[in-house]
């Protein structure tokens, strides 16, 4: 409990493997200890993808620092949730220190923290980690060897087979529904990298014209109307007339991206049902008392948000659940899909679990769940996205992520502007999406402005949907 780096007192940390299994030491303090603090509201935070242990504690620091002052008269408590995620460090995390390798390695080869952190967070995967940075730093021309690539990202990240009790990335489909698995791990490689790099190439281009975040059409094209083989020259629409498709290779990194990311998000709502909702159940059997208010960033949405199917049956004590930029799909909460009405999403009616209300914050400058986002989810089979797309219509609309425009196809869904939910009294129960592009909108390609969280109005946010105090 005594982080000398925390800004709030008392703070518990939680920890959790990737089966979901807890430290029991640190779990059992916050048990003995939270009643005996007088804790009346416990805020619960879980961090999402590309954070380590010393990230996410900088992150629940910065992020809960208002809450004193937010709430002066709560008798409130804090634990901060801490997975096996992995980090990136070649992606851009405003106000947060960016590591010296990703500032000098030639993109795409991979630098030694991101190396790293790859062998920590897929143990036994050395060889296969090897031979991924070695392809990525020769960058060879053979359109096989992008084949090669994909097939060992393929075993670096052991995709699940497919069946009924699996849970993609796309998060649409209720479980026991049989699933395919998403594209990006069917078909050629060398077509799915083309696109990763397409889409990559868009974005930097619209970076570099002044082009904020994705407040626009949001629109991809992939370049490869067949799906074939690489063909170089085209010009990405909306690029300049001397911009030519950029190299395959720079795709081939975003594909080791989210592919891990998709290991990371099949991870997160493993520690959610299984972790985090158990210690939830526990909390509520020794101190019924305590109030919880679960809030997670980007796949820790997704974690607290399985934490809902993780809790014993009549456990009322989550009095709220704000997303920050969940990336998982905007669907996970609908009983129905407006593409297939005979299904549900993964999460179809957990929101009533909650006492309280389901918050989700999102920003359409976030580059990675508008853009990226929907094409590492799509399905493979589905048609959709194959060729020219545009992400606000088809392939976003299909396969978007929350944390880009916030929940989808749950009738009763209540829409404010931050500034408007701020002056008024959110709902005591249901979903409520929040637009918050007016503070979440700092950061560069190929992310955005998915970590862009730590503003003291999302701090409000959770106290509002609380009720804190």
């Amino acid at each position: 409990m005594g982080n000398p780096a925390m800004s709030v007192t008392p703070y518990w940390e939680l920890t959790f493997d990737a089966d979901g299994d807890p430290d029991g030491a640190a779990r059992d303090r916050l048990l003995a200890q939270v009643r005996e603090r007088g804790v009346r509201d416990l805020v619960v935070f879980s961090h999402g993808w590309n954070s380590d242990r010393p990230g996410a504690t900088r992150l629940y620091s910065r992020f809960f620092a208002p809450f004193p002052e937010l709430a002066p008269r709560a008798r409130l408590g804090y634990a901060g949730v801490v997975w096996p995620s992995m980090r990136f460090s070649d992606e851009p995390i405003p106000d947060f220190p960016r590591s010296v390798a990703a500032e000098t390695t030639r993109r795409p080869a991979l630098d030694k923290d991101t190396r790293h952190a790859l062998l920590e967070t897929f143990p036994g995967r050395a060889t296969v980690i090897d031979q991924i940075a070695r392809l990525l730093e020769q960058q060879p021309r053979e359109e096989a060897e992008l084949e090669e690539f994909g097939r060992l990202v393929r075993i670096l990240v052991d995709v699940v087979p497919p069946g009924p009790q699996a849970l993609f990335a796309a998060d649409t489909l209720a479980e026991g529904v049989p699933q395919s698995e998403p594209g990006m791990f069917s078909g050629s490689a060398a077509a799915a990298c083309e696109q990763f790099a397409g889409a990559l190439a868009r974005l930097a281009a619209r970076e570099n014209a002044g082009e904020e975040g994705e407040g626009r059409d949001g629109g991809v094209t992939d370049g490869n109307s067949s799906g074939g083989e690489p063909s170089a020259g085209r010009r990405l629409p909306g690029a300049p007339p001397s911009f030519a498709l950029p190299n395959p290779w720079d795709g081939a990194h975003e594909l080791l991206r989210q592919a891990t990311y998709y290991a990371m998000k099949r991870r997160a709502g493993t520690v959610g049902e299984r972790g985090l909702g158990r210690v939830v159940g526990q909390l509520a059997a020794v101190a019924p008392e305590v109030r919880v208010h679960l809030v997670g960033h980007s796949f820790g949405g997704r974690l607290v948000s399985f934490a809902l199917r993780g809790l014993p049956e009549g456990v009322r004590t989550v009095k709220s659940v704000t997303l920050l930029q969940g990336a998982f799909s905007h669907y996970a909460f609908a009983s129905r899909l407006p593409h297939d009405p005979r299904a549900g999403g993964v999460l179809q009616g957990q929101q009533n679990r909650i006492d309280g209300p389901l918050v989700c914050c999102y920003s359409h400058f976030h580059s990675a769940l508008g853009t990226i986002y929907p094409l590492a989810s799509r399905m493979a089979g589905d048609a959709e996205g194959v060729v020219a797309f545009d992400i606000g219509r088809t392939l976003g609309a299909k396969w978007g992520a929350m944390g880009h425009d916030g929940v989808q196809a749950v009738p009763g869904t209540r829409a404010w502007k931050l500034a408007d939910a701020l002056r008024t009294t959110l709902p005591s129960s249901g979903c409520v999406n929040i637009d918050a592009a007016a503070v979440v909108h700092r950061g560069g390609a190929p992310s955005g402005a998915h970590s862009d969280i730590v503003h003291r109005e999302l701090a409000q946010v959770v106290v509002a949907a609380g009720r804190i105090g």
